[in-house]
């Protein structure tokens, strides 16, 4: 059950759904979604309509039924990063994808979740690849998941072959589905804009780590650009990195900050990059 306790701030009276609307942050959709539920949106411990008004210091309280409906799987391990009443963020390992689907049916971080928090909403907001690593946030209510929608902040860093000219700069190049691929990515003229911002940290004879963020969310976005540019990452064979030593893309999400929904402070959390990566990088081959 999510429940969210909101104290109106408001100089004039309004209605209920344009309070809602305009300084709480609730979607059309999640309103529609409070207006059907059972006790949905009291007013002062009292049921109140949509169309009512509220008044500077009455207290809403929102009851929308929330429970992950994935199979649970309480064998996966997946070590918790940062918890509060509305989010979790944890460590995604490599190899595991977020979400079920026909080839993973019960090794997901959301049968992981449905395990540990069967009572709450699986709302995952940055969509990891299966076989990239590291921060994954997730609310545990529809509100949190709304509130969160456009603020959160990512870093990732990668492993690419060295030799940039350039040690810092933005890709800014479309990405579209490959054709006859339904999984394939590829910088074409008629794609979606993608917008990438990289920086180079550090650089040996085998290989650089880079920094990398993102403006825009395109699928498989870092890998295919920087393909695209001749650094593809390691251990990526998709996109023609190689895989003679990393088995899996050398890319992980290192940093995630972002506002709490539930103490509105500025929440930025870290996690070192996985052991693979960091041993591929400590040698000198």
């Amino acid at each position: 059950m999510s429940i969210q306790v909101i104290h109106v701030n408001a100089d004039a009276p309004m209605s209920l759904q344009d309070y809602l609307r305009k300084h709480a942050q609730i979607s059309a959709r999640m309103l529609k979604r409070l207006k059907q539920a059972d006790k949905g949106i009291t007013r002062n411990g009292v049921l109140i309509r949509s169309i009512d008004q509220v008044y500077g210091g009455d207290t809403l309280i929102l009851n929308l039924p929330e429970t992950c409906s994935h199979t649970s799987n309480p064998a996966l391990d997946v070590p918790v990063v940062y918890e509060s009443p509305q989010i979790i963020v944890c460590s995604k390992p490599v190899g595991m994808p977020v979400h079920p689907s026909m080839l993973h049916r019960e090794d997901t971080l959301a049968n992981w979740f449905a395990a540990y928090y069967p009572n709450d909403g699986f709302h995952a907001l940055n969509r990891l690849d299966n076989n990239t690593s590291g921060l994954c946030l997730v609310a545990k209510t529809a509100y949190a998941a709304h509130a969160l929608r456009k603020g959160v902040q990512k870093k990732y860093y990668a492993l690419v072959p060295g030799g940039f000219e350039c040690k810092e700069g933005t890709i800014d190049a479309p990405i579209a589905r490959q054709q006859e691929s339904v999984i394939t990515r590829c910088v074409r003229e008629d794609g979606q804009r993608a917008v990438t911002h990289y920086r180079v940290i550090a650089e040996k004879s085998h290989c650089a780590f880079v920094e990398c963020r993102l403006e825009t969310g395109r699928t498989h976005q870092i890998r295919v650009h920087f393909s695209y540019i001749g650094h593809p990452l390691f251990g990526d064979d998709l996109y023609g990195g190689d895989c003679s030593i990393l088995k899996h893309q050398a890319l992980h999400c290192g940093e995630l900050t972002f506002v709490s929904p539930d103490t509105h402070e500025e929440i930025c959390l870290s996690a070192p990059i996985r052991r693979d990566m960091q041993a591929f990088w400590d040698s000198e081959v």
